[in-house]
């Protein structure tokens, strides 16, 4: 028998001050929700997906009800799911009223012969399964929205969006980047991962980012263990990022190690500060939690423990170049 273990997070980046208390709120109760399904002989899968629905379900998250804007002031939601007892995996992307993307991106894993469907294909499915349908987009959102719109237009030159790496420098807070998601162990030793995402905000209309794409955004496999990132997609996605992370760990490395190597690796490789965090866990049941971004708002929770562990930042990586 194992000893159960869920780690979750609310997505890293710059938490704004109304944002932080509710965000640590929340990963705190979606940490129980999924433990509580591990305490009662539940599955890692299972427990997964019940943080992130709770996560989804909460609007000071960049992901179902709080999912940022594009930069036609659309919604585009993504989520993904991974099993890492039999390597299957299930994702869903571009999204627009669904509430709960990660129950999609299971449905595809568990009903479907394919890994990711998107858009209509993926709109259907739910109908099929009869999902049910929200109006993701908040006041918060559209605010946050607003604001970055006029900082675009008050650069001369900058009406449409240049290259990231460009903003990002000239703009280090600009973009909302937050990503929910959760990794666990259950007692059986299997370990399952899902992530679930709003996306970058001001993204362009049909962009998908790295939640959705197995291996980079999301990785789960019991012979190394599981990873979920949140930031820049485009960095976790050059990078192979959650799939890199547990082939740290496949290779020996314990869970917070890897974490904090990838970060170091995506600090040496991709020169973008502040760009990523992520979450991990290995085999044996260590944690790991690691970014180069100012905050990664997360929580864990084991059976040695009364409540979970919340935090605004975990081990800040920085970049020594």
């Amino acid at each position: 028998m194992n000893r159960p273990v869920i780690v979750v997070h609310g997505g890293a980046g710059n938490w704004r001050p109304e944002r932080r208390k509710p965000g640590l709120t929340g990963v705190k109760e979606a940490a129980n929700v999924g433990f509580e399904i591990l305490r009662t002989g539940g599955n890692a899968l299972d427990a997964v997906e019940a943080a992130v629905v709770c996560m989804e379900n909460n609007e000071v998250f960049n992901a179902g009800k709080g999912s940022t804007l594009t930069i036609d002031g659309q919604v585009e939601m993504e989520a993904s799911i991974m099993d890492g007892k039999t390597l299957n995996a299930g994702a869903a992307g571009l999204l627009k009223n669904i509430k709960n993307p990660v129950r999609l991106a299971r449905i595809a894993m568990e009903h479907t012969d394919h890994v990711f469907v998107t858009s209509t294909a993926a709109e259907k499915l739910a109908e099929v399964f009869g999902l049910e349908k929200t109006e993701p987009l908040t006041e918060l959102r559209l605010r946050y929205w607003g604001e970055l719109q006029q900082k675009l237009k008050r650069e001369k030159g900058r009406h449409y969006l240049p290259k990231l790496k460009k903003l990002l420098a000239a703009h280090p807070n600009l973009f909302e980047t937050d990503t929910v998601g959760a990794v666990a162990l259950d007692s059986d030793g299997n370990i399952a991962t899902a992530t679930s995402t709003g996306g970058l905000t001001l993204k362009l209309p049909g962009r998908i980012g790295d939640t959705p794409l197995i291996g980079c955004g999301t990785y789960a496999d019991n012979e190394a263990g599981a990873c979920s990132t949140t930031g820049i997609g485009e960095v976790a996605i050059k990078m192979v990022l959650a799939k890199t992370t547990c082939d740290f760990m496949r290779y020996g490395q314990p869970a917070q190690e890897a974490a904090e190597s990838s970060i170091k690796l995506v600090n040496r490789r991709m020169r973008l500060k502040g760009s990523m965090g992520l979450i991990a866990i290995d085999m044996h049941g260590g944690i790991g939690a690691a970014h180069n971004s100012p905050h990664l708002c997360w929580a864990y929770m084991t059976s040695e423990m009364h409540e979970p562990l919340v935090a605004l930042k975990a081990k800040i990586v920085k970049d020594t170049a």
